[in-house]
């Protein structure tokens, strides 16, 4: 399966390095490219592809309004936003993550978790810097109904194994072969979890067990 991408940054040179390193890749392929928050918006809409990866400070509109735009709670068939900056402030971090991106990559990462948080991106999976996903999950609190621990309760113990290794940062493959289960199975586990706890996406759900001491938090390292 091939990935399609699309790229928005409003520095051209940027925007050149980051589809040099995906169309170096044979399963990522980089259709379409803008300089703006609302090229993007219309881009995305036009040709929906399977990863928005967007910046967060851009002309007319900034990512975190494009990201809501297209992959907000009120999109009825939302696209797979990933923000890629170079700024790791909080605020920037929990309002994209809020407005619906299933990942957020630094641009110092490298290329290789690039590729990662494409690909993990493309099949359902999201993936964030390690260097910002501590803290962000210590303070990213979804938005919970009254009895969330109740909600907890109504967990089978196979989907609460899965909510774990979520919460340390696990894929649907990684989940698989640690539970000795199927992909397709893992999967199935992801999406009854989201349901019961009426969550969006992976990074609520890691959000969610921290805060319910379903997982606890590592230390936060930020060298």
């Amino acid at each position: 399966m091939t990935v399609r991408v699309l790229i928005a940054d409003d520095q051209a040179m940027v925007r050149n390095g980051l589809r040099l390193i995906l169309q170096d890749q044979p399963d990522i392929t980089v259709v379409a490219e803008a300089a703006d928050g609302a090229e993007a918006i219309a881009l995305a809409r036009r040709l929906r592809p399977d990863v928005c990866l967007i910046d967060i400070r851009m002309p007319r509109l900034d990512g975190i309004e494009v990201t809501r735009a297209l992959a907000g709670p009120d999109v009825h068939d939302p696209l797979r936003v990933v923000i890629v900056t170079t700024f790791d402030l909080d605020e920037y971090v929990y309002g994209a993550l809020r407005a619906g991106a299933v990942g957020f990559i630094l641009k110092d990462a490298g290329p290789t978790l690039l590729v990662e948080a494409v690909r993990a991106a493309g099949t359902g999976d999201a993936l964030i810097s390690p260097s910002i996903t501590v803290r962000l999950l210590k303070h990213l609190a979804p938005v919970k109904a009254p009895g969330v621990s109740d909600t907890a309760s109504r967990l089978s113990d196979r989907e609460t194994e899965v909510v774990r290794a979520i919460a340390r940062g696990r894929t649907n493959q990684e989940i698989a072969t640690e539970l000795f289960i199927s992909m397709s199975t893992a999967k199935g586990h992801v999406a009854s979890v989201q349901t019961k706890l009426g969550l969006r996406n992976r990074v609520e759900i890691a959000a969610w067990a921290w805060e319910n001491r379903l997982a606890e938090p590592p230390n936060d390292r930020r060298g």
